[in-house]
């Protein structure tokens, strides 16, 4: 993998979800980013939605990464994309999530799909390690966020660590043909 997965510049807001209080994960992802090239604001731990949201406001990332460790990433994660989405002034915010998103292991990938659907621009489960997201990061390249998928007429998601919106559009004419 490049060096560079990040155009120069690119900016980052990284955050936990409001109910984690963990910080080295927040720090290796700034660390990870600034590596690359890109700038970083680190909120911290424990933020509240609404500071995040304001910080995106003020700031105008190119990306907003949620990272969680606690276990409870699918709960306060979801609540935040949909105040996220419903907002005119970030509803096109590119935003990713990862890490521990629930307490169940493995089972965890149960909550890739509703929180891709939620607006989650990807989703990535601490189990697939660091590669998705990097390969993630090295296709921010294009300008335009793509388009989230409608809720409705879904019913399966990638068995990979990592999914996307546009992962969920690819596997909705496979599930309709089942």
């Amino acid at each position: 993998m490049s060096n560079n997965l990040v155009r120069k510049g690119r900016k980052f807001v990284v955050s936990s979800v409001s109910s984690d209080a963990h910080m080295w994960n927040l720090v290796f992802l700034q660390l990870l980013l600034e590596e690359h090239g890109g700038e970083v604001r680190n909120l911290g731990a424990c933020v509240p939605d609404e500071l995040i949201m304001e910080e995106c406001r003020a700031e105008r990332p190119d990306v907003l990464v949620i990272s969680t460790v606690n276990g409870h990433g699918h709960l306060d994660g979801l609540r935040l994309i949909r105040k996220i989405r419903q907002d005119p002034g970030l509803a096109d915010l590119r935003v990713v999530i990862g890490g521990k998103l629930g307490v169940r292991g493995a089972e965890n990938i149960a909550f890739v799909k509703e929180l891709v659907t939620g607006g989650f621009d990807a989703v990535f489960e601490s189990e697939g390690g660091l590669q998705d997201f990097q390969e993630f990061l090295s296709g921010l390249e294009s300008a335009a966020r793509p388009a989230l998928p409608a809720a409705g007429g879904i019913t399966g998601v990638s068995g990979t660590s990592a999914t996307t919106a546009a992962d969920l559009f690819e596997l909705a004419p496979l599930d309709a043909a089942a």
